[in-house]
């Protein structure tokens, strides 16, 4: 498949299994308190053998495409762990995971498995937000000798905080599917009214604005 191809049917696998769902006119609350359109969780992929395996054959084929000085496949911990040994079976890689934080016994480590000091790293996360946390894992992976050359994911929100982040961690990023795609195949397939798909591209443009409008009066 090429890029386009990938982008549509990924998208179009989250919606199918409830992976990602939009719902704009009753919004989810997320753990900040924010009021979202959209709710995602990418762990039930990994239940749906095709799913993953369209994941897996399109990570396989960006991180080829982007980034083919790989050396390593790193994945976050716990949501890329599956996606990332999958990955460097495929590449035929050494993999190792990143912890949230270092343990708090034992030997304390953050990077489990041998990582060689200076090989070229990708970071496999779940989801990009405004990458707060795989950038927080790269520069873990970082401490530790690596060199790491960018981050692959499966879906982003396309938030603008995302690519102000990894720009100014100077992170090359990309991922299967996005925002955009999600909310075109959505429409496509009648999962939200067409008349929803403007409120939807005014939350990735500022979610706190568009969330004002849930607050409730004083």
């Amino acid at each position: 498949m090429t890029k386009d191809e990938y982008a549509n049917t990924i998208a179009r696998d989250l919606l199918a299994i409830k992976a990602v769902t939009l719902r704009p006119r009753a919004p989810f609350t997320w753990a900040s308190g924010l009021k979202s359109p959209i709710y995602t969780d990418n762990r039930l992929t990994i239940s749906y053998p095709l799913v993953r395996k369209h994941i897996i054959q399109g990570l396989c084929a960006l991180i080829s495409a982007r980034f083919p000085q790989v050396e390593v496949i790193a994945g976050t911990a716990t949501a890329g762990i599956p996606h990332a040994a999958w990955v460097a079976e495929e590449l035929g890689l050494p993999l190792v995971y990143i912890r949230s934080k270092p343990k708090d016994h034992g030997q304390g480590r953050q990077i489990e498995g041998h990582l060689t000091p200076g090989a070229n790293t990708v970071v496999i996360d779940d989801l990009l937000s405004t990458g707060g946390s795989v950038l927080q894992a790269a520069a873990a992976a970082t401490r530790e000798g690596a060199n790491v050359v960018g981050v692959a994911g499966i879906f982003s929100y396309e938030l603008p905080a995302a690519t102000t982040n990894f720009a100014q961690a100077g992170i090359p990023f990309a991922t299967l599917t996005g925002y955009s795609t999600l909310v075109k195949n959505a429409a496509a397939i009648g999962a939200i009214a067409e008349e929803d798909v403007a409120t939807l591209h005014e939350w990735r443009k500022d979610p706190a604005q568009w969330a004002a409008q849930f607050a409730p009066e004083a």
